[in-house]
């Protein structure tokens, strides 16, 4: 039963892989660069599982001579033996049952989903973790910002660039909506950069004022803002400079999520 369970599971946990890089939502979990050396990496993973499975003898009992040995005949705590081993003997397979059920529904059954608020609060939105990810974008030579990104926006601000500089400029930006932990006021539409994987992703936000944000959307909701930039009216906000639109439109989850 033991062997069986290993081979399972690493069927299953390789037939999640290649379906995610078919479906094309592998995306969700590693860089796209890497789509297909994984899945052909699954694919040959998967030939060696069975492969050792097949060739690889498993353990057998020794052959019953019809004598008594030393040992044969015991007792345990509940009383004499049936012949059949102990009366917990179906509680390994049980398990091992179990743990393959419980590996069906998480990789087979259950839909892959992004990363989340969640995962913003357990790392450092803007900050110093993400200085890789947050590397000022070439300007456009003719004024032309229609297709700078969360990211191209979030490190100019991050870059220190004064009211000025923003003062002519109009930002679209789509993300998830996280909140700010120091202005109610203010939530930031959010992306994942991801560098490799969604182990090493970082979130990075622009900030967007918006009094009553709670009432109109939840935080993990999707959304598109078109505003210009504007000092912050909170002078003790950590961010000087947002976006305050008139209006913010609610918008499906992209096909890609994340940030490369």
């Amino acid at each position: 039963m033991s062997r069986w369970q290993g081979v399972v599971l690493s069927l299953i946990g390789l037939t999640a892989t290649i379906w995610l890089g078919l479906s094309g939502q592998l995306a969700l979990y590693i860089h796209p660069r890497y789509f297909v050396f994984t899945v052909i990496m699954a694919v040959i993973a998967g030939v060696l599982a069975l492969a050792a499975f097949a060739l690889v003898p498993g353990t057998s009992d020794a052959p019953d001579d019809g004598h008594t040995h030393d040992g044969d005949a015991h007792t345990d705590a509940d009383g004499p033996s049936d012949g059949h081993g102990s009366r917990w003997g179906w509680v390994w397979p049980a398990g091992s049952v179990l743990t393959i059920i419980a590996a069906v529904v998480a990789l087979l059954i259950l839909p892959p989903s992004t990363l989340t608020t969640a995962t913003v609060a357990q790392r450092d939105l803007n900050g110093s973790a993400s200085a890789l990810t947050l590397k000022a974008p070439a300007l456009p030579g003719k004024g032309d910002y229609s297709a700078f990104t969360v990211r191209d926006w979030a490190s100019l601000l991050r870059s220190g660039a004064g009211q000025d500089f923003f003062a002519d400029k109009t930002a679209t930006v789509t993300g998830f909506i996280s909140a700010d932990k120091t202005d109610p006021n203010v939530f930031f539409v959010t992306r994942f950069v991801v560098t490799c994987c969604a182990v090493d992703a970082q979130p990075i936000g622009v900030p967007v004022y918006h009094p009553g944000w709670q009432n109109d959307f939840k935080t993990d909701s999707w959304v598109t803002v078109t505003s210009s930039f504007r000092a912050n009216p909170n002078a003790a906000s950590p961010e000087a400079i947002v976006l305050i639109p008139d209006s913010i439109k609610s918008t499906s989850q992209p096909a890609q999520p994340y940030v490369y």
